[in-house]
């Protein structure tokens, strides 16, 4: 096996930077740290308000002065980042990027100005990694349950966890910028409306109430702005000392309510940059203490950017979240283990033949490795079309530790091991993961071939070469005249590879 193509990620050293970058619906956050004695050590910080969710209208699209004051900020971002290497950055775009009706239009002028790629994860993926942040920032007794609530812009996510994990997970499209934006879009503010907006997003919170409340939890944090800049209000009035209690937030309310228009509130401890969307937040806040029965709620000084780095930390070692979410998919779908590892086995020697080559990285590798455990998924479903039936699933699951690229470039691959090529394989796919998804497919698509008789003997003889886009394969010829259905397989297989955009050439020796 090359040594150049390890099966895990290069440990960090004493040193290393680390950067995470938050793509709020409402403010942009960067947190840069150092890796020192197995901890991280923040070193810098970097904040800006730019209400994304503000932009986003009806149709999915982005007002384009609030697009480019997102490119404006990123680029700033990008200045701080630019020497600190791409697997030691990601960037985390959430609700509002998830919105967008065509999220690529964004995504390939914010990835150029921040100059690193940028993930969009899901509601319950955000939610696992706010949880982790909050989880290592105020560590919780062993066994005890928290509830962790984070009001972001353009959504609000719920969280049961005990330790550094997260038990039950909840996102809703209820945020401080778009509830503000539902609710009270032409700034007029009253005890009416409130009382109205108040039944209908406590009945968004009552889906999963009942399940939180019999869970149960022994401690309630909230972390992101919206929950500070509350905490700080409450201490200001006088009425905590930086918690949010269930005596508290209705004397906040009503004096809230003392103004007529959202430009006009008037409450102790609230910056100006907040005014504009807190109504909303105070809103979301009232209605979670209402339906989860809440009596306190302390505030948290860590929040989603945080847990990225301490996920960071994990990936590609023994600890990467997304290993054990492929791990409980093989159980779930009762995959068959000892074929997915003869597959594995045989892409790894094939892929790191190739990769130099090709241009591929451990990241790839890794990702080929997921692949080749998952290729039999669909088989739960029917054994027809069960490649696709296998792509959907890994698609559209809430699947921890992936961003929905990720989880579209698992897809693909499952989509495209097997059968004909479709022209709308890939098309979900970000333009600088093309390349090697398709050449990752090709890879994935011969490893199954070989293993098609579900044969536990190894393959004696197996030599790829990659030049360009031709891939040359060298096969036992002895193994192969005694496997007709494997060689007829593989003699069709030139055809089907024309449509990754490979030429492949088979020699049998």
């Amino acid at each position: 096996m090359n040594d150049a193509y390890p099966t895990t990620a290069l440990p960090l050293q004493d040193g290393d930077l680390l950067a995470a970058v938050d793509l709020g619906s409402n403010s942009f956050h960067m947190v840069v740290a150092r890796y020192v004695l197995g901890q991280l050590r923040i070193v810098d910080r970097l904040r800006e308000t730019v209400r994304l969710a503000e932009g986003l209208d009806r149709k999915g699209g982005l007002a384009p002065e609030v697009r480019q004051r997102a490119l404006e900020c990123l680029s700033r971002f990008g200045q701080r980042v630019r020497d600190i290497p791409p697997q030691r950055v990601r960037a985390i775009a959430t609700n509002t990027v998830r919105r967008l009706a065509a999220p690529q239009s964004f995504l390939m002028p914010a990835e150029t100005a921040l100059g690193h790629a940028i993930e969009v994860v899901a509601g319950r993926e955000e939610a696992r990694l706010i949880y982790l942040g909050v989880a290592h920032a105020q560590p919780s007794k062993p066994g005890e349950l928290r509830l962790v609530i984070d009001i972001g812009g353009g959504s609000t996510e719920c969280i049961i966890g005990s330790g550094f994990e997260a038990i039950e997970r909840e996102s809703l499209q209820l945020g401080c910028i778009a509830t503000t934006r539902r609710f009270f879009e032409n700034g007029k503010l009253s005890k009416k409306r409130w009382r109205e907006a108040l039944t209908e997003v406590t009945a968004e919170f009552q889906q999963f109430a009942g399940t939180y409340r019999a869970l149960g939890w022994q401690e309630a944090l909230g972390s992101s702005g919206t929950n500070k800049a509350i905490g700080e209000i409450c201490a200001a009035m006088k009425l905590t000392k930086g918690a949010v209690t269930a005596e508290a937030l209705p004397q906040v309310r009503d004096r809230l309510l003392q103004a007529d228009r959202i430009e006009a509130i008037d409450l102790p401890g609230l910056s100006a940059d907040r005014r504009p969307v807190i109504a909303g937040g105070i809103l979301v806040l009232e209605a979670a203490f209402n339906a989860l029965g809440l009596s306190r709620m302390a505030v948290s000084k860590a929040a989603m950017r945080e847990g990225v780095l301490y996920d960071m930390l994990g990936r590609g070692g023994a600890d990467d979240p997304r290993d054990a979410s492929v791990a409980a998919l093989m159980q779930r779908y009762g995959i068959d283990e000892g074929q997915a590892a003869r597959v594995e086995a045989t892409m790894l020697r094939l892929f790191d033949q190739v990769a130099p080559a090709w241009g591929l990285d451990p990241d790839d590798r890794l990702m080929l490795q997921r692949a080749a455990r998952l290729h039999e998924l669909g088989l739960a479903i029917a054994h027809s079309q069960y490649h696709v039936h296998g792509a959907y699933v890994v698609e559209h699951s809430d699947i921890s530790g992936f961003s929905r690229q990720q989880q579209q470039f698992l897809a693909a691959l499952l989509r495209t091991h097997r059968r004909g090529i479709p022209k709308s394989a890939f098309d979900a796919l970000p333009d600088r993961l093309l390349n090697a998804a398709r050449r990752s497919a090709a890879l994935l698509r011969l490893a199954v071939l070989l293993h098609r008789a579900h044969e536990a003997d190894p393959i004696p003889q197996l030599d790829a070469q990659a030049e360009g886009s031709t891939l040359t394969l060298t096969v036992s010829k002895r193994w192969l005249d005694s496997r007709p259905l494997v060689r007829a397989d593989l003699e069709g297989e030139p055809q089907d590879a024309a449509g990754l955009g490979v030429s492949l050439k088979l020699l049998a020796a």
